[in-house]
């Protein structure tokens, strides 16, 4: 069983191996998730290809987890998968954000997207999709069929963890 305190990395040539949550001052932990997003925003620049599912929710929720609002965005893709770029398109309140899917539409055809994930987070911490989530995200994957635009995913971000709604088969 491991120590809660220490993050796991098996690479023994690793710095980072040992470091140990509890050492670390508000500061160096605020630097080590400012890190963090950084080498993940790498992984996300324009032209480049998603490395994999969970580097892409692992960011995501680097972004959004701490967020006291519900904000929506999306991460606008090329046929081959490749980033052309992410952007927060709305802002909402505690418990909810407003999306309107011709502003959606807009910026798909703006960035001259092939395909989208789509992503917001939920303050609460638990990142259960609602019935509410479920229904805008058919009804923006309806939105952008009709312009050739695939929603390949809808993550939802919550403190607690990230919930990919392609996974639980709703999409």
């Amino acid at each position: 069983m491991q120590e809660q305190n220490v993050i796991p990395i098996n690479n023994t040539n690793n710095r980072f191996a040992q470091i140990q949550i509890t050492d670390l001052s508000p500061s160096e932990q605020a630097s080590l998730i400012q890190l963090a997003i950084t080498a993940l925003e790498q992984q996300h620049l324009p032209g480049q290809t998603l490395s994999s599912p969970d580097a892409t929710r692992d960011y995501l929720r680097l972004l959004l987890a701490k967020r006291r609002n519900e904000v929506f965005g999306i991460l606008f893709l090329d046929n081959r998968h490749r980033v052309l770029c992410l952007e927060e398109l709305f802002q909402g309140t505690l418990d909810g954000a407003s999306v309107y899917p011709r502003v959606v539409v807009q910026r798909a055809l703006a960035c001259n997207a092939g395909a989208v994930i789509l992503y917001h987070n939920h303050p609460s911490g638990l990142p259960e999709p609602s019935r509410a989530d479920e229904a805008i995200t058919g009804k923006l994957a309806d939105a952008l069929k009709l312009i050739d635009v695939r929603v390949l995913d809808h993550i939802i971000v919550g403190s607690e963890g990230t919930v990919s709604l392609a996974e639980h088969g709703l999409l």
